[in-house]
């Protein structure tokens, strides 16, 4: 009779089975979420220097009437700040393309958009099998 008056201590094995159930199923949803943000993340710097390098292409062409082949010339790194990307620009006479490459990091595994690129229109493209819009959306 004592004992039953006593709260049993511990817990049943099904107890700990159903948490660590739990807990499997909240990973395996959190784990991709937070790739996907990183990779995005990532993208997003390798965005804002294509947009700053396509700008200063622009303003040195206007002075120069011709665009850099060296983007140190402009002031753009060759490798994004994070190390994720390399950069690298195509100039054919009145034309370049800049185009940033998927080096490490959460990127060195992108298959949706391992490159992105801009011209001097304004294009923006990439390539892997993601579209633009999604491989350029902030």
């Amino acid at each position: 009779m004592r004992n039953s008056a006593k709260w049993q201590q511990g817990f049943t094995l099904i107890e700990v089975l159903i948490v660590v159930a739990i807990i499997g199923i909240l990973v395996a949803i959190a784990i991709p979420n937070y790739e996907r943000y990183a990779k995005r993340a990532a993208r997003a710097d390798a965005m804002v220097i294509l947009l700053d390098a396509a700008n200063k292409q622009e303003q040195f062409f206007v002075d120069n009437r011709q665009y850099t082949t060296d983007l140190e010339d402009i002031g753009v790194p060759a490798v994004s700040e994070n190390g994720y990307f390399s950069i690298a620009a195509t100039v054919n006479n009145s034309t370049f393309i800049i185009t940033a490459t998927a080096e490490g990091g959460p990127v060195s595994s992108d298959s949706v958009c391992t490159t992105l690129t801009i011209n001097e229109l304004g294009l923006k493209g990439n390539t892997g099998s993601g579209s633009a819009d999604e491989c350029w959306e902030r």
